[in-house]
């Protein structure tokens, strides 16, 4: 990204919304640098940043302090997990746009105002998301040309996965179109939707922590008729970590939120209906979670008492979720196939008319 800053001049206007760009950061300072540049390099204004640092001790600090008067930082005695940082910086954002973004994300110049102007196509999209490359820091080259994610999709068995990852670009994914979800590594969502969606007062949900937490906000949204707007003209690199064939090399905390997060996310979202649609695929699939926990690794089996633990909660936020649905079964079918689902723009008639 160096060198770019004279053919993208920032461009402010007083017709264009203000866009809050919320960061958490957590022992970041090898990626941090590289993403507050790209944001500095925006053509997009007004654009204000926010970051939340849960008790780093890596030298993000040391970053954060010389990142200049325009960049506001909160400092956490804890770390409070990305969920909670990202909805403490949602509640000091001024703007009409929020995008979530990761410290390991490198902007195109004009990433923002690509999602920006996507997202104004339509006044029921609360999500946009661009096209994620792979950053592949140190490496030649470091912005490759490997897709991270163009969007969140679920499978019957209630796996998430981002649609086109680890594959190369080759222009499989260039339409304007709809899809299930966003990323929360790079995704901006409408302020109106924020404030729609959230439940006692958690856009994401804190129980969380992290991880999944940005599926969860994707299947709530759908169930309260936001829409998701892909485009492949805002592009970003992102450093992928957590993929499921890293699984066995990932840190026990990782995982561990992980296996309590899916069992979290169903029990406030799915319905008896469309449960039993999948009852087969999803049982599957739990076995092999469940019988992970406790035959592989044993330190994985309190996420699921975890689960157990917080089951009077799960059964309050599930009510007011449920209570505020706008979408039927029916209609929230056609997200869950064995394949990546969208719908162009173009051709979405039938998304358009049903809500």
């Amino acid at each position: 990204m160096t060198g770019v800053v004279a053919l993208y001049a920032p461009v402010a206007s007083a017709d264009l919304a203000m866009v809050s760009v919320l960061i958490t950061t957590y022992n970041s300072a090898s990626f941090l640098e590289k993403c507050l540049e790209s944001l500095r390099q925006q053509v997009y204004r007004p654009l204000e940043v926010i970051v939340v640092d849960n008790a780093s001790s890596d030298g993000t600090r040391d970053l954060l302090a010389t990142a200049g008067p325009e960049i506001k930082v909160i400092y956490n005695d804890t770390n409070t997990g990305f969920a909670a940082a990202q909805n403490q910086a949602a509640r000091l954002a001024k703007g009409k746009w929020l995008l979530s973004l990761n410290p390991d994300v490198v902007l195109h110049p004009d990433f923002v105002a690509k999602l920006v102007t996507t997202g104004e196509m339509d006044t029921k999209v609360g999500v946009v998301c661009g096209k994620l490359l792979r950053w592949n820091p140190g490496g030649n080259p470091e912005l490759t040309q490997i897709i991270d994610s163009t969007g969140i999709y679920f499978l019957p068995n209630l796996r998430h996965l981002d649609r086109g990852a680890g594959e190369p670009d080759h222009g499989q994914f260039e339409q304007v179109e709809y899809v299930f979800g966003a990323t929360g590594a790079a995704a901006l969502y409408r302020r109106s939707m924020v404030d729609d969606v959230s439940v006692g007062g958690e856009f994401f949900d804190e129980q969380f922590f992290a991880y999944r937490e940005d599926a969860d906000v994707a299947w709530r949204a759908q169930l309260m008729g936001w829409r998701s707007l892909y485009t492949p003209q805002a592009v970003a690199w992102h450093v992928r970590r957590v993929t499921p064939e890293r699984r066995s090399e990932l840190p026990i905390e990782i995982n561990w939120h992980s296996v309590k997060n899916r069992f979290l996310m169903r029990a406030k979202n799915i319905s008896p209906a469309l449960y039993a649609k999948f009852f087969l695929a999803v049982t599957l699939r739990d076995v092999q979670v469940i019988g992970y926990c406790l035959l592989r690794d044993r330190r994985l089996a309190s996420a699921l008492t975890a689960v157990w633990k917080s089951r009077h909660e799960l059964r309050k936020k599930r009510e007011i979720v449920q209570s505020h649905r706008r979408v039927s079964d029916a209609e929230l079918l056609m997200w869950f196939a064995k394949r990546p689902v969208s719908v162009p723009v173009n051709s979405a008639t039938q998304l358009l008319v049903r809500r």
